[in-house]
């Protein structure tokens, strides 16, 4: 009888410590206060992202009166800020709200980190900019401007979803000015935009013979009796866009086979390249021409593509 009582006290004050569990869960003041700390993140996060579609709908405008550099740099700038923004919606994916806003606005972050993504790489790929590819991780959007479009259409909806609730807290808009740019008119003006149009330029900045040649007339190369020769080759890219380069370099003695050897690589925009062929074997009193020429695109101010010299090599002291 006494164990009966006993047990059935014991299982009142759990359920009644159950009911104040809940009851305090789910009390006006904590929910109204993750509410408003929830609304204040929000609104961190939104002025950043508004703030972006300011700048790049900007660029977007005016971009075409810039440089390549000064475009790239600035394009850059705005894709540095994505990362942060993930950062940030993590925060704001606990804990669970009414209506699970705070899912969808991690959902929509993230989407719209990917659409803007997809976006600066599309537009790098217009005007042929050098661009790292997107983190891996990161989706491919086939039309990120019509889905940055989608994404503030769905905030609309969403921002509404604690105005009915405890703190009465009613998210800010997001802006897409840029985005509704982009369908509307795209990459016309930039792409025919002359400051903005790729060039390409390349010419050979020196070259360097070893051992070092004597003195000698302009386009003469007067050597000591060696068995072999090392040349040195430096190429300048003078323009702001990546360039496959190719250096052929030709040896033909005045007796016997001309001997050619190639060579590849890649220069980023403005860079330059120490191209090292391998050695060329000689004899003494011979008499050659060297040929060394790159190939990829035309010459640029002040440089050539070609440059010829003829080899005497002195003859030997025995």
């Amino acid at each position: 009888m006494y164990l009966t009582v006993a047990l059935a006290l014991t299982l009142l004050v759990l359920l009644f410590a159950r009911d104040i569990n809940r009851s305090a869960h789910g009390a006006i003041g904590p929910r109204r206060s993750e509410n408003r700390s929830f609304g204040q993140m929000v609104n961190l996060l939104v002025a950043q992202e508004n703030s972006l579609d300011a700048r790049l709908y900007y660029l977007l405008q005016h971009g075409g009166s810039l440089s390549r550099p000064v475009f790239a740099a600035r394009l850059a700038q705005l894709s540095q800020q994505l990362p942060g923004w993930t950062t940030e919606a993590e925060l704001l994916h606990r804990p669970v709200l009414a209506h699970h806003v705070n899912d969808l606005v991690f959902a929509l972050t993230e989407q719209r980190i990917d659409d803007y993504q997809n976006l600066f790489s599309d537009l790098a790929s217009r005007l042929s900019l050098p661009w790292l590819p997107a983190p891996k991780g990161n989706q491919v959007v086939s039309g990120p401007a019509p889905s940055l479009v989608a994404t503030v259409n769905q905030w609309d909806l969403a921002r509404w979803s604690l105005t009915h609730e405890p703190g009465r807290v009613t998210l800010p808009e997001l802006s897409m000015g840029a985005a509704k740019y982009y369908v509307a008119v795209g990459t016309n003006q930039l792409t025919s935009s002359t400051s903005l149009a790729p060039t390409r330029a390349i010419g050979i900045v020196a070259v360097e013979v070893t051992p070092t040649p004597l003195p000698a007339a302009a386009g003469v190369l007067l050597l000591p009796p060696v068995t072999s020769i090392q040349v040195g080759v430096t190429v300048s890219n003078v323009a702001y866009i990546e360039q496959p380069v190719t250096l052929e370099v030709v040896f033909k003695p005045s007796f016997g086979p001309a001997r050619s050897q190639t060579l590849h690589t890649v220069l980023g925009p403005l860079q330059s390249y120490a191209f090292v062929p391998g050695a060329l074997a000689t004899v003494a009193s011979e008499r050659a021409t060297l040929r060394v020429t790159v190939s990829g695109a035309p010459p640029g101010p002040g440089l050539g593509n070609s440059r010829t010299y003829q080899v005497k090599i002195s003859p030997s002291g025995n």
